[in-house]
């Protein structure tokens, strides 16, 4: 419940909230993007815990005003942990027709809706279908309204710089940002510090002077009688920082490959949305990584097997698309048994599909997607913050069992960002790396499928005296590497290999409960719709429902813990932003009767949707 205190000035008051969620909506070219990172990054410095949603056109650059070119960042900020960006809206800032028509269905009732009076014209009206004029009809009367002349006023701001009015108005998302910053209470302090960092002359000059008119209008104007105080959120003691999801797996694999002393490579291909990984780990020459920027996917994936078979810690990245282009590759990575990460950061699909929407569809391709049999292990992270540390357990689990891993990733979790804990090396787990070394004419002959108590072959690099062997495709003879074609050898190889990876579940930790051990419901997640899941479970359980939670990191093989973890709730709910795919691999490895609650728009789960599905099974 919100509570007043005394105001700002004498004629507002601020109101005091425990959380709010904020959305930027325009053209792809308003600086939404920027509007909301800056939101972010402000909030989170003033204590805040925060999570945000950056929603992107698949357009390049649509026409300006169209539905299909509008670009959005939501970010929910608060005083208290969380582990969404929020499902409605409490404020709406929309910066044309087209964001207006394309995101008012997810202001609550009652939520301040802000608007650009100016773009509402005949021909921005007509680009976004409007018949008639929204601000006019009565149609947004259930909303806290807010006819801003935010074009003008920008202009206006800027006039005595001399720009012409098509640089004027690129400044109009720092108005914007200046208005919601004195809504929430935001200093504008870390924004200056940005644009004189960013931005030279007359064009920083012009984006400071917009940011404090949007913030002197909204304290002195008379259309807004109140603002908002959302106090510093109770997060464990430590260093904290505001991170990206490919930022953070970007960091994560840097540190891995410090952690186990090898050299990092990275062999890629742009692809949205993972591309901004190879543009991260561009900026750490200084820390010897090697990118490689391909002239294809399959090119991508052969120099990262070629890295891991000289000792590297070898890792490509890509989407759905790309991951598909890489499968012969991927599998001659697991007949080598060579260490190495294969990162799929999820996007809709099949084929191109929705390329900046978010999707967990990947899932049977990470599983089964390549000819033969070719198991590998894949594991998931969950929110953008955790990219960092399941980035370093991926590459633990690849030079423990020698395989390639599939690390997945989604376009939400991506493009989110979140508060991160900075951890210091020292208290991050060592990476053991072993290779043989030399051998002499009187050492018997090295054989390089000779496993280990996991069954992982040893890691030898070329140049090494005495250590050389046979590499390629074709099934090789158990413990010499020779080609065979023998049926027994092959169904052996084929059994070890399975095996191989199946022994990875013995080193997960015990799966957490969210909630009793037992009970009438068990809702299980994987990848992004964890904070989504939690907190709808949690809520739930406030209400005295007998439901709890565990989400899956580790998807094969599936921790050894899992079926007697089911077996104490009368029912199972899986939520996957696919039409059912660990659903599928539940009910086939266990033989129960599990549900599935499906969702494949593009965009994650609402809270409040997940609270309805799982108030079925209690009414």
């Amino acid at each position: 419940m919100a509570t007043s205190t005394e105001g700002i000035s004498k004629n507002k008051q601020v109101i005091k909230l425990e959380g709010a969620t904020v959305r930027f909506a325009g053209d792809s070219g308003d600086g939404m993007q920027l509007a909301g990172t800056q939101l972010t990054n402000t909030s989170a410095l003033a204590g805040n815990d925060v999570a945000t949603f950056p929603d992107f056109p698949a357009e390049i650059r649509a026409p300006r005003g169209t539905l299909a070119g509008v670009s959005g960042f939501q970010i929910h900020f608060a005083s208290s942990e969380i582990f969404t960006p929020g499902d409605s809206l409490d404020a709406l800032v929309a910066m044309n027709p087209a964001a207006l028509k394309t995101n008012l269905s997810d202001l609550r009732a009652g939520g301040i809706l802000i608007v650009d009076k100016d773009s509402f014209d005949k021909k921005g009206l007509e680009q976004a279908g409007y018949a008639k004029n929204p601000l006019d009809d009565g149609s947004l009367d259930s909303y806290q309204l807010f006819q801003v002349e935010l074009t003008k006023n920008t202009r206006n701001a800027v006039e005595s710089l001399g720009l012409g009015l098509k640089a004027a108005d690129r400044c109009r998302n720092f108005y914007a940002m200046g208005l919601v910053f004195w809504l929430y209470g935001r200093s504008l302090e870390p924004t200056r510090r940005y644009v004189q960092t960013k931005f030279k002359g007359e064009v920083a000059d012009a984006n400071l002077r917009s940011l404090e008119a949007g913030r002197n209008y909204g304290e002195t104007t008379d259309a807004f009688y109140s603002s908002f105080q959302v106090d510093r959120a109770e997060l464990k003691a430590g260093k904290y920082r505001n991170i990206i999801g490919n930022q953070a797996l970007a960091w994560g694999v840097v540190a891995a490959a410090k952690l186990s002393k090898c050299e990092l490579f990275l062999g890629s291909y742009p692809i949205t949305p993972a591309s901004d990984i190879l543009h991260y780990l561009s900026e750490f020459k200084h820390h010897g990584v090697k990118t490689f920027q391909a002239e294809d996917e399959i090119a991508a994936m052969t120099a990262t097997i070629g890295a891991a078979f000289g000792g590297d810690m070898a890792i490509t990245t890509s989407s759905g698309p790309g991951i598909a282009l890489k499968g012969e590759a991927i599998g001659l990575g697991v007949m080598l048994e060579l260490p190495m990460l294969v990162i799929n950061v999820q996007r809709g699909g099949p084929s191109t599909g929705l390329p900046t929407k978010t999707e967990q569809s990947d899932l049977f391709q990470a599983v089964f997607g390549r000819n033969g049999e070719c198991p590998m292990p894949v594991i998931a992270a969950r929110s953008p913050s955790d990219c960092f540390n399941t980035a370093i357990e991926a590459w633990q689990i690849a030079v423990r069992y020698m395989t390639p891993v599939m690390l997945l990733s989604d376009g939400y979790i991506a493009n989110g960002a979140e508060p991160w804990e900075i951890p210091t090396m020292s208290a991050l787990p060592d990476i053991p790396v072993e290779h043989p070394g030399p051998r002499s004419e009187d050492d018997p002959p090295f054989m390089p499928y000779k496993r280990d108590e996991r069954l992982a072959r040893p890691w030898a690099l070329p140049g090494t005296v005495g250590l050389t062997h046979r590499i390629g495709g074709l099934e090789k003879q158990d413990v010499t590497g020779n080609i065979s074609y023998d049926p027994a050898n092959h169904q052996h190889m084929v059994n070890t290999r399975a095996q191989k990876v199946n022994n990875v579940a013995n080193d997960y930790p015990a799966t957490q409960i969210e909630g009793a051990d037992q009970g009438e419901l068990l809702v299980i997640s994987w990848g992004g719709t964890y904070g989504s899941c939690l907190t709808a479970v949690r809520r739930m359980q406030a209400l005295g429902h007998s439901v709890s939670h565990i989400h899956l990191r580790y998807i094969n093989p599936l921790p050894n813990d899992l079926h007697g973890i089911m077996q104490r709730f009368q029912h199972i709910l899986v939520p996957e932003l696919n039409m059912g795919q660990l659903l599928t691999l539940i009910r086939s490895k266990y033989v129960i009767d599990a549900k599935g609650f499906n969702k494949v728009q593009g965009r994650p789960f609402g809270v409040g949707e997940l609270m309805d599905k799982i108030g079925e099974y209690f009414s």
